[in-house]
Order: C-alpha cells, then structure tokens, then sequence
C-alpha cells in the first residue's frame, strides 16, 4: 500500500472513530459478533492458509488458533457489559458529598501487529480486545505468513465494520509507514529486536505500546516426579508448531542427575506423537523461512544429538531435535531457539538453576516439573519471568482468568480476557460534587486557625 493512500485509510478511520461510530457498545458486540462469525464460517480457510504457511495440521490450527480465537471473543461478548460498568471508589470525608467513579472509555485508533507464529490467534485475539473496548484498528498481519495474512485481508473486510477496521498488507516498507503515523496505541507481537524499534517509533508520538515478545522460558526437570510424562509435555508444547511457539520450553535444566532417564523419556515422546519419520507425519510443521531455517540448522552441531538432527532446505524441515551435554555459553543456549531444536543443560542445584536463570533476560514463562513446594515457593519468590506453570507448560494461556504477557525484556503489558479491557481502554477518573452545599469554603483562602484545623482533621 502506497504511503500516501495508508496515510487516507488512518485518517479515514480516525474521523470515523472522532464521529463517535465505534463507542456505543451495540457495536462493539456487533464487531465481535462478525468476528465469531467469521472464525465458524471460514474456520477451514484459515486452517488452510495456516497449514500453506506453516504446515500446520489442521486440528492443531483449530485447537492453537481458530477455536482459541473464537472462545476468547464468546467470553468477550458474555462479560463486555459488566466489564464497562463505572467502578465506583472511596470518596474521603473532605470531599463529601460527592461520589468518584472510573469509566472506561476507547484509546482511539489502534495499531495490531501480527506475528508469522500464530498469525491467527495472535493478531485476532488483540483485534478483538481492541474492538471490545470500542476502537478503530489498523490490522498489520505478518508479510512471513502470506497465505494467511492475504485471507485476513478478505475476511475481516467481509465480516467487520470496513470504516473502523482495516488490513494493511505488506513488507517491512509497510509497517515503518505505519509506525510513522499518529496511534494511540500499538499493538506487537514478535521479537525483541523489532519491540524496540517499534517502541522507539512510538516514542515520536508518545504512543503508548504493548510488546508481546519472549526469550529463553525454561523448564526445570526435578528428580522424584514422573519423567515419563514430563517428557510428554515437554516434548508436546515443544515441537508443536515445529517450535515456533513464544511460550515454548526453550530448553530444559535437567537436576540432580536426571538427564539420562529424561532424554530417554524425551526421544520416546517425539517417536509417540510424530513417528519415526517426523517428515512424513501429517501433523509435524514446517519452518517459516529459508532465513529461520538457516539460523536453526546451525544449532544442530552443538552438544550431543540425542533425536532427531534431520534437516531438508528445501521442504523447510527440521526434525524435532534434542541435544544434551550442552553448555551454558553455546549459541543454542545464547539465543531464543524459536524452533524445534530443545537443548538440555544439566546442572546439579534448585539453587544453580536459579542462579543461571537470573543471569539472563527475565523470561516470558518459566515451568519446572517438581512434587516439592519448597521448589515452588523458591521458584516464585527468587526468579521473575511473565508466568510461572507447574507440571504443564504453555497451557497457563487457555486460562481466561489470568493476563498473557512478559516482564522485562520478554514483554510489556497483558492482554486475553478481561486484561484487554484494561490494555485498550482508558480508566478516566471521574469526580461529581454539588455546588450546594458548598463544603469547599474551609480550603478557600484566607486560611484561619479554624480552617486549618478542620483541614488536617478531616485529612
């Protein structure tokens, strides 16, 4: 999209937000609504750009995307009423009578930046917290994810308000141009390395942003659980879109001698769920890019191969692949892997884990497989990291109830739920006294001894 026309589509959508279209909440559930819609009646479309894209199987684009999306927009309707009520709060005696209140009212026009990942649940589940708190958006999808990005395009112009809502397809030309536009919010989801320069972009308007990135989420392997079914889990929200998950494990610090047993554990969990030609599973992903792949394969001689290792260029393929004896300054453990390569650290302490975990980035979500609460309470109290999962990694996001989001340099803000009310709306504070009777007199100058002590009285 040419400059000059993306500057007429952010000014055509501020001037229908600035005429007041977008605020009554009948549209809001009208937007919603068309977006439940949507995700039902071209669930199969979605799943099959998905499955063009990223080789997703398609019960994995539903479970991960579609249905995901959809469930958080059924929540959105049932609770959006309640969730805009005014908030009443404490006047102080001073200030009586009178009564204090938050409303909640749109940012105004929103920037949704999508990742190439989950290029579905990632850039419609914003979308849809944006719409509910009564905003215009600008949707840019990810250029990496083109099949998907192009149906969005046609969709969400079918279903949604076209004069409130817009998809911006394009390169990296395309979202500088929109990082150059007045927001009142920005939206992104991606890495580190993009957060801040849309961060320092943001700074030109003093545009406040949400960065939804990741780093290296551990997972802690104790001995005494069951490391058959750790490994399960592990293996399972690993490799799951060929690795290409924020929340993913990124690598495993196995305790205490427990290494051994779990890689066992972990080659037999890969054969179970993708066979011993994960090539040929229908159910096993692919690699988003030549670029990703490039920088992936170069993992694949470190350490000691423990499964997998299988790598074709050209299909975009890596096996899922678990390395041990690797070391804490080897590349694979420098970097996000963001892919289907998991190393395993071995170290011999609760304590030297903790320690090593906070000598880097605070993690996106930190898991740790253990039957000690004294493990927990250590774990919750000595480290940092966006969420915490105990036993089961990655499925704290398919709770309503708690915010998805970093800390530090895995993220900024929160969103799902009722935490996207909070993310794409303003709470306004809002004061009503009468003029009659007038208690305001005692603060009114000239002061007397008798004001002052009224004053510090009803203080």
């Amino acid at each position: 999209m040419a400059s000059a026309h993306l500057s007429d589509t952010v000014s055509r959508l501020r001037s229908h937000y600035d005429a007041g279209r977008t605020k009554p909440i009948p549209w809001r559930l009208a937007q919603l609504k068309g977006l439940d819609r949507m995700l039902k009646e071209a669930g199969d479309e979605l799943a099959a750009a998905l499955g063009e894209d990223l080789g997703k199987a398609a019960p994995e684009s539903f479970l991960a995307e579609i249905d995901f999306v959809a469930a958080e927009v059924r929540s959105m309707r049932k609770h959006l009423r309640s969730w805009l009520r005014p908030k009443r709060v404490h006047t102080p005696p001073h200030l009586q009578p009178a009564k204090s209140y938050l409303l909640r009212e749109p940012l105004g026009l929103v920037l949704v930046i999508g990742p190439f990942n989950y290029p579905v649940q990632l850039t419609l589940t914003p979308l849809a917290g944006a719409l509910a708190c009564g905003n215009a958006v600008v949707v840019k999808p990810s250029e990496s994810s083109p099949a998907t990005s192009a149906a969005l395009a046609r969709l969400l112009g079918a279903y949604l308000d076209p004069e409130a809502v817009a998809v911006v397809e394009g390169g990296a030309e395309a979202t500088s141009a929109l990082l150059g536009e007045r927001m009142d919010h920005i939206f992104f989801t991606g890495s580190a390395k993009v957060g801040r320069i849309v961060a320092k972009a943001a700074a030109e308007h003093l545009t406040p942003v949400t960065l939804e990135l990741g780093g290296k989420s551990p997972a802690i392997v104790e001995p005494g659980v069951d490391l058959a079914a750790a490994a399960r889990r592990i293996a399972w929200a690993k490799f799951m879109n060929a690795g290409q998950t924020c929340l993913a494990p990124d690598y495993v610090i196995a305790l205490d001698g427990v290494g051994p047993e779990l890689e066992r554990h972990l080659a037999e969990a890969v054969r179970e769920m993708y066979g011993h030609a994960p090539a040929e599973s229908e159910d096993y992903g692919r690699i988003v890019d030549e670029r990703s792949f490039d920088r992936l394969a170069a993992f694949l001689d470190e350490g000691r191969l423990v499964c997998g290792g299988g790598h074709n260029r050209e299909a975009r393929y890596i096996a899922p692949t678990v390395l041990a004896d690797v070391d804490a300054k080897d590349a694979v453990m420098a970097e996000e892997v963001f892919g289907p390569v998991l190393p395993i650290l071995s170290l011999e302490t609760l304590d030297e884990a903790i320690a090593h975990v906070n000598a880097g980035e605070k993690p996106l979500a930190l898991y740790a497989f253990t039957n000690a609460d004294t493990t927990k309470r250590k774990l919750l109290t000595r480290t940092s990291s966006g969420a915490v999962g105990f036993n089961v990694p990655t499925a704290h996001i398919d709770v309503p109830g708690l915010p998805f989001g970093g800390v530090g340099a895995s993220g900024l803000g929160a969103y799902h739920g009722k935490w996207s009310i909070e993310t794409f709306s303003h709470a306004k504070a809002v004061l009503e006294k009468p003029l009659a009777p007038d208690t305001m007199q005692v603060v009114y100058p000239p002061f007397t001894s008798v004001k002052e002590k009224i004053m510090r009285r009803l203080r």
